[in-house]
């Protein structure tokens, strides 16, 4: 009456207990980039105790965020090497969708204080000796630079190194933004430049982590990805020649990169005899190859009239006793 059956495409994210991903062959440079932003972040805090600057601080809050980016992006490579068992079939892929909300948490208490500091400054300019922030800030531009050296190549062939560059890149900019503001004071003396700074910086960490936010609530209330397009999929697999119809189409995300798909296909009744079901699902798997980035596709083939008998299905018994 029906076949299951399951596919993952090599365009999609790695199965659990994939090995060999283009991302696990640079973890050795994601590990140092790791080590670099954090003996930064170290280095901000302490010097934005010492000169008091609220843009070393606010900065210091961007790169535990990007930290926390890169940590993730490891815990992705472990992950997708870790075989799934009988009680967790997907592994542990969803623990890094748990530390992106715990980051959220985090970050945004961190965002929103530098912002309102920042704002507070504005009104009432504190000091900052602009020589020692322009030093903290320099040593975070060389840091982040050799990071982003070591992360370019990476970058270009795998998606889950080039979000760790992007964090890496965007940590550079706001080292930068330190600089020109330390530089300012020394220049002019104008103190206000700190506090501006601060609040460039703080308005790049709030974005980000509203859009981080955004993304994991998606993932752990299995919304459709939102490169997936439902209506697109529901259009190309009932366009292939010999399904009469499509229903209960789920689409979800496990972790990221590691999009699912299940369907129960409607299909003539030549395609449930052995060949015909081997060329249906061979034609299922390269439409959805094809057209749609998914990386686990499961397919119910049957008959016309089926679905209706589904409704009817027994519940939930002890495994002693069956359905009659």
């Amino acid at each position: 009456m029906g076949a299951g059956h399951h596919h993952g495409h090599s365009h999609g994210g790695p199965p659990p207990g994939a090995t060999g991903t283009a991302a696990a062959a640079h973890k050795g440079r994601l590990r140092i980039a790791l080590g670099i932003t954090l003996t930064v972040l170290l280095v901000y805090t302490a010097g934005s105790a010492l000169t008091g600057s609220l843009a070393l601080f606010a900065e210091a809050g961007h790169m535990a965020t990007d930290a926390i980016g890169v940590f993730m992006a490891l815990v992705a490579i472990r992950f997708a090497a870790r075989p799934a068992t009988g009680r967790r079939t997907f592994g542990y892929a969803r623990a890094e969708i748990l530390a992106a909300l715990l980051n959220c948490v985090l970050m945004l208490g961190v965002g929103g204080y530098v912002l309102v500091e920042a704002v507070e400054r504005l009104a009432e300019p504190a000091p900052v000796p602009g020589a020692r922030t322009v030093v903290f800030g320099l040593t975070g531009v060389v840091a982040n630079g050799i990071s982003l050296a070591l992360l370019t190549r990476g970058s270009k062939e795998s998606l889950n190194v080039r979000g760790a560059f992007l964090e890496v890149l965007s940590d550079a900019l706001g080292s930068l933004a330190v600089v020109v503001s330390a530089l300012v004071i020394m220049v002019t003396g104008w103190t206000r430049a700190d506090p501006v700074a601060s609040l460039l910086i703080g308005l790049m960490i709030v974005p980000r982590t509203v859009k981080l936010l955004r993304e994991a609530l998606d993932v752990l209330l299995e919304a459709a990805p939102r490169n997936v397009d439902i209506d697109e999929v529901r259009a190309h697999v009932l366009a292939l020649p010999g399904v009469r119809g499509l229903h209960d189409l789920h689409v979800w995300t496990i972790t990221s990169g590691m999009p699912v798909l299940s369907a129960h296909v409607v299909v003539d009744p030549g395609a449930l005899d052995p060949a015909g079901q081997e060329k249906m699902l061979h034609d299922l798997q390269d439409c959805l190859g094809e057209h749609f980035a998914v990386a686990h596709c499961t397919f119910q083939l049957e008959p016309g009239g089926h679905a209706g008998h589904e409704a009817g299905l027994c519940p939930l018994r002890p495994a002693a006793e069956t359905c009659r």
